[in-house]
């Protein structure tokens, strides 16, 4: 559901846009995709591309899908209703020219791919990929506090980054997976969302003095509060739900126990299982800036450049590079090194290419996907710092992205970006082609860098491959800011990429 502000800004979005923004609503073809009320641009539009098309239904993917679990679903959904059919890892796939296809893992990564009309095997992929995890706090397996001073507290764990100084006195909600066992004994995945604010992490007044300065401690400074429990005042115990010892729910809080279950229409508490749940800043995403020229939202990276990349393959033309496979990859867990199965580590991606190559030809072996894999090119596409005007010296000179201009190259001399001079010449001549401006960002030699799963990837498929991204201001935290039209630039981009790397590529064989 789309939450409405005090102003009625998604009643009126419309109305409130500058002249730049919302000529190109007008333009838009109105179809249902994401839920509930995401409207997606037409996929293949014959008018010339317009970035502004892609602001509001960004804002609305980001207002409805807080959490790595809903952004997976909201986008599988979308693909289903463009054709794409699921391919469950679990049985055996057949795969034609022409067709459309997805898989996912754990619910919280999948892979798109389009098999041209005229590919054969041994042909390149042309490969979008980032991540959809993003800094957050995960709800402890067993997160029942004692309540302190009439305080009843929940426990949670910092996921990466997640629980920084930007999480002190935000609007909390919830939300996840729950596990739900069937009546016949089946097991259940239900996503849940609680988006109104549940939780709050309180700080301390400055008025105390040295106390309110930190350093703090995540485990006991960082716990939020979720309600109040006055009993041992008063002497009056709240209603019990008396959950069975021994039982999934008997170790959670029993206020979230009775919210989760009645979001999802449960009776029988014990049903529920298991469930793996985040917290959330339940502020709706939002324009900003005197011509609405910013985009206010939490979760930016890296749904921002996931959302980009799916819209991107939607868009391209099934005639333009009809002999290659258009795939998109959007991993989990890219935040704490991507180690796990859903991650970009694992060997999703290379068993989903390995499976293409073994459904489309007679006979498949090392040679044939090795073949594959050398003809194919790897975007690895993850949020890039945009320069910042009150910091302007911690910036390289000459690599200092900007907003609402373009996709930004990430260029690292240690190998953290798996950008090449050869794999820039490519994407460069695309932007070219598809009337794109790219940025380059790379930091300065007295500076840290950051990591993508660009070269992870890359190496394990041993494909050419660029590390670009779209920019944005204060990446890491609950609040971060991007370019109203930068959505949209990403779509440009990316939808060049697909409609030309195999007419491209030649010029590079």
């Amino acid at each position: 559901m789309v939450r409405k502000t005090s102003s009625g800004f998604f009643t009126s979005i419309h109305e409130d846009l500058p002249l730049h923004v919302s000529r190109g609503y007008d333009r838009m073809v109105q179809h249902s995709a994401y839920p509930s009320s995401y409207q997606s641009p037409s996929p293949q539009r014959s008018v010339a591309f317009s970035p502004e098309n892609y602001t509001k239904p960004y804002l609305e993917f980001m207002t409805n899908n807080p959490t790595v679990f809903h952004a997976v679903s909201a986008f599988t959904t979308q693909l289903e209703k463009a054709g794409y059919e699921h391919l469950s890892e679990r049985t055996q796939w057949k795969i034609k020219p022409g067709g459309k296809y997805y898989t996912k893992r754990n619910g919280s990564a999948f892979i798109a791919f389009a098999v041209g009309k005229d590919y054969k095997p041994g042909n390149g992929v042309a490969i979008v990929a980032g991540h959809i995890d993003a800094l957050t706090a995960k709800v402890k397996p067993v997160p029942k506090l004692e309540t302190k001073a009439g305080y009843v507290q929940l426990g949670v764990a910092p996921y990466a980054g997640g629980m920084n100084m930007t999480w002190w006195d935000r609007d909390l909600g919830i939300g996840g997976k729950v596990l739900v066992k069937t009546k016949d004994g089946h097991i259940e995945e239900k996503l849940v969302k609680l988006d109104w604010p549940i939780a709050r992490i309180p700080t301390l007044a400055p008025h105390f003095g040295a106390a309110a300065q930190g350093p703090f401690n995540l485990e006991t400074n960082m716990v939020p509060i979720i309600g109040l429990d006055n009993s041992d005042l008063t002497g009056k115990k709240p209603v019990s739900l008396n959950l069975p010892a021994g039982t999934f729910v008997s170790t959670q809080p029993e206020g979230l126990v009775r919210a989760i279950a009645g979001e999802l229409g449960i009776e029988d508490y014990t049903s529920i299982v298991n469930w793996e749940l985040e917290l959330f800043d339940v502020q709706p995403a939002q324009l900003g800036g005197l011509n609405k020229e910013f985009i206010f939202a939490g979760r930016i990276d890296d749904k921002l450049c996931c959302f980009a990349a799916i819209e991107a393959l939607l868009a391209s033309s099934d005639e333009a590079s009809s002999g290659i496979i258009k795939m998109v990859g959007c991993f989990d867990d890219e935040e704490i090194g991507s180690y796990l199965r859903q991650g970009a580590r694992s060997n999703f991606m290379s068993s989903v290419i390995e499976r293409i190559c073994e459904a489309s030809a007679d006979y498949c072996g090392p040679n044939l996907i090795n073949q594959t894999l050398a003809n194919s090119f790897l975007v690895s596409s993850d949020v890039i710092h945009a320069v910042n005007p009150n910091f302007l010296g911690a910036y390289l000179e000459n690599h200092s992205p900007r907003l609402n201009v373009g996709v930004s190259v990430s260029a690292d001399p240690n190998g953290h970006m798996t950008t090449t001079a050869v794999s820039t010449a490519l994407l460069s001549r695309i932007a070219e082609k598809c009337g794109s401006t790219l940025q380059i960002f790379q930091i300065r030699n007295d500076s840290r860098s950051g990591g993508t799963i660009g070269p992870m990837t890359s190496s394990k498929l041993g494909c050419r491959a660029i590390d670009c991204g779209i920019p944005q201001l204060s990446m890491h935290s609950i609040r971060a800011t991007t370019g109203s039209l930068d959505p949209g630039l990403g779509v440009k981009l990316y939808k060049g990429f697909f409609d030309y790397f195999e007419e491209v590529d030649k010029e590079f064989a």
